[in-house]
């Protein structure tokens, strides 16, 4: 079993569930439930490993994960931008 991360979402457009693979570009699959999206982008994972060995090209090492597997102080850092202090009138009480 790969160890690449698999993106899993429904498509309105195409009334489908769609696998991604951020690692591999163009890696993608599709399936009426999301289990078998993923069922056949694990086949085409392996068949975009075999294409890119073929051509001489390694296959990337797995290196995408959502922030969500970020332990907090090791993750992409995240801002959040100031607010300017309001007055009633919603005009902002900060100088520039």
């Amino acid at each position: 079993m790969n160890k690449y991360h698999i993106n899993v979402f429904y498509s309105a457009e195409d009334k489908a569930f769609i696998a991604a693979v951020p690692d591999l570009e163009g890696c993608s699959a599709w399936g009426k439930t999301p289990e078998m999206a993923v069922r056949e982008v694990q086949t085409a994972i392996d068949l975009w490993i075999e294409a890119a060995e073929s051509m001489g090209k390694p296959a990337p090492e797995p290196r995408y994960r959502p922030a969500m597997y970020y332990p907090p102080s090791s993750g992409p850092e995240r801002t959040i931008p100031s607010r300017k202090p309001q007055t009633r009138t919603g005009k902002s009480t900060a100088t520039a």
